[in-house]
């Protein structure tokens, strides 16, 4: 954040350039979408000139990458602070399921299965992606650990194999999320929250 102090008046804080141009990518993916998304719409709605975008970023696609940083820092800090908590390994797992609906209307889910895509053809996005992806994974490895320990090993997986699973099913539900599956049709989020009634089973055994 940068300063800006009037003559007669107190402090007022303003956005810094870049991180108004983030915003203002954020609004024009929800609005248009990847496909609908240009760097002239970001510079229209941040009101600042085109040559802003490319001074910063150079480009639309290490615009929305550099957006998928920000949201992403942003939502990592908030599941530590979640699985932080000193509550039921089960309750926490159910936020995660309520965060999961939250990010996909934020657009995070969107934007960052619009670069998983974008990765395949493209080995900069994939490098960049996968190593965004590796926070929330070692993350999931930390909350599988402490499973471990307080139910018990879960046969022959490890720890970084259970967030393995974890991880994919996530990322994979969104995907079919995002393509429209209907509930009834594939219940993704019914299955994500009774894998939650499992865990709160564990817990009352232990």
């Amino acid at each position: 954040m940068n300063a800006r102090r009037t003559g007669n008046g107190p402090e007022h804080a303003e956005p810094d350039t870049r991180t108004a141009l983030l915003d203002a990518a954020e609004q024009c993916l929800t609005r248009h979408g990847f496909v609908g998304l240009s760097t002239r719409r970001v510079a229209e709605a941040a009101a600042m000139p085109l040559s802003q975008i490319h001074y910063h970023f150079g480009s639309k696609d290490a615009l929305v990458l550099a957006l998928l940083a920000y949201k992403n820092e942003r939502l990592l800090a908030r599941q530590r602070a979640m699985y932080a908590q000193d509550l039921p390994l089960s309750k926490r797992w159910r936020q995660a399921c309520d965060f999961l609906d939250a990010d996909l209307e934020s657009g995070y889910v969107r934007v960052l299965q619009e670069m998983i895509a974008a990765g395949w053809s493209n080995p900069a996005i994939a490098k960049a992606v996968r190593e965004l992806l590796r926070g929330w994974f070692r993350l999931l490895t930390q909350v599988a650990t402490e499973a471990a320990e307080r139910f018990g090993a879960t046969g022959p997986l490890k720890p970084d194999d259970v967030a393995a699973l974890v991880a994919a099913a996530f990322v994979g539900g969104e995907a079919m999320l995002l393509l429209g599956f209907d509930e009834a049709e594939v219940p993704l989020r019914r299955a994500l929250r009774r894998f939650g009634a499992i865990l709160q089973r564990a817990e009352e055994a232990a």
